[in-house]
């Protein structure tokens, strides 16, 4: 069995109930995050391109419309990603739902086939190719979401057009060719058009493939392969387990990078900023190049800031909510005042998930690893997508919860 069957074979394996139970968790938080981010400017700049060019009415937009597979996967890619408050692996530092739901998606509604199982065996795929290119791709500068997430893109739009194991490998050796993304856009719109590229690559691939076109299947690990080629360090896992299982969902409406910090932040509170002097955050050292923007002006910028989000959140604005991440609060004097007593470092010691945090002589520590039971993520994601939703949330929930491809396009029209 060589690496690419090793990655496959977990991937398409038959899901268990745990495993699909998460599934349907991303599936309806992949969805409330895309309503809400539908207004979002780079949603509207995809969605207007995708709405100017002619082609078959295949697939549907969030906001309405109808176009060809692809260009839906590369809008509702880029549209669930705008808010940057969707799922994250911490395995490979990636986001497998909107690069791979996107993609299976656009395809159930041209060829009927179970959603939940193809977003599955994609977003399980991501996460094991994300970590066979491993940290130094990451930390090279290649965004995992689309690098990664192109080919869990392909195998979940692989799995709907029933391909064979040999054209299963075909697409996956032209998606070698066409995965991309660069970490340099974090902060301005390129980051969410990342994952539409992820996954529009991911049906394109798969299309191509399907009709026939080869590609060499050594593409990926080969020589001059994507992994010879793209700084990747990272092993195969020979898990058999679903890893999806411990894909980790955002309740704070910024980077995940940031979110340990902002849970130690709780664990301190109440504190009266007028009279903090100084506030000391250490966090691994991955995070340094990643979501610490010393002194953002955009609500963007805001959402990769240690500094910013910890001034925020002290000031008492909610950290959850989608309007505390704007310019206006980026310039507030107080905000900037407070945000400037805040020194972030980086510890070798701790681990990707956690942050330790002292407040002038108080200090806390929080690990995003500690694990959720079922009940418990569920209970947070239900108020999540209310805050988001309102009256639709139910509506949304339970279009996650069955995988409906006819009740979430109705949702998204």
């Amino acid at each position: 069995m060589d690496k690419l069957d090793t990655v496959l074979g977990p991937a398409l394996a038959v899901p268990d109930a745990a495993a699909l139970d998460v599934m349907r968790l991303s599936l309806a938080d992949w969805l409330a995050v895309g309503l809400a981010g539908t207004a979002e400017p780079v949603a509207r700049i995809t969605r207007d391109l995708a709405l100017s060019e002619a082609g078959a009415g295949q697939a549907t937009l969030f906001g309405g419309g109808r176009v060809p597979a692809r260009a839906a996967a590369l809008v509702n890619g880029a549209t669930s990603h705008a808010l940057d408050y969707d799922d994250t692996h911490f395995a490979h530092i990636g986001h497998p739902s909107v690069a791979v739901i996107p993609a299976a998606l656009a395809l159930c509604e041209v060829q009927s086939c179970d959603l939940l199982r193809a977003a599955l065996a994609g977003c399980e795929a991501s996460v094991r190719f994300g970590l066979a290119f491993g940290r130094a791709h990451y930390q090279t500068g290649f965004h995992q979401t689309a690098t990664a997430g192109a080919f869990g893109a392909t195998v979940a739009a692989g799995q709907v057009l029933g391909l064979s194991q040999d054209r299963m490998r075909h697409a996956l050796g032209l998606a070698a060719t066409r995965a991309s993304g660069l970490k340099a856009q974090f902060g301005t719109m390129g980051k969410p058009y990342n994952a539409g590229i992820a996954a529009s690559n991911g049906v394109e691939c798969a299309l191509l493939a399907a009709r026939g076109m080869e590609s060499n299947p050594e593409a990926v690990f080969g020589p001059l392969g994507f992994c010879d080629t793209h700084h990747c360090d990272g092993q195969v896992s020979e898990n058999t387990g679903f890893l999806m299982t411990q894909v980790s969902h955002k309740f704070h409406a910024c980077c995940h990078g940031l979110h340990a910090t902002l849970e130690a932040l709780e664990l301190l509170k109440p504190v009266d900023p007028a009279q903090i002097r100084r506030i000391e955050i250490a966090t691994h050292p991955r995070w340094m190049s990643v979501c610490n923007q010393p002194s953002p002006t955009t609500g963007l910028g805001a959402k990769f800031s240690y500094r910013m989000v910890t001034a925020l959140s002290l000031s008492g604005h909610s950290t959850a909510a989608l309007d505390s991440y704007s310019d206006a609060l980026c310039a507030d004097p107080a905000l900037i005042a407070l945000r400037d007593k805040v020194h972030v470092t980086a510890q070798d010691g701790l681990s990707e998930t956690a942050a330790n945090v002292r407040i002038d002589g108080a200090e806390a520590r929080f690990d995003l690893a500690a694990p959720l039971s079922l009940a418990q993520r569920t209970d947070k994601m239900r108020t999540k997508i209310a805050a988001l939703m309102g009256g639709q949330a139910d509506a949304v929930w339970q279009a996650g919860q069955s995988g409906d491809v006819a009740a979430i396009t109705a949702l998204m029209r």
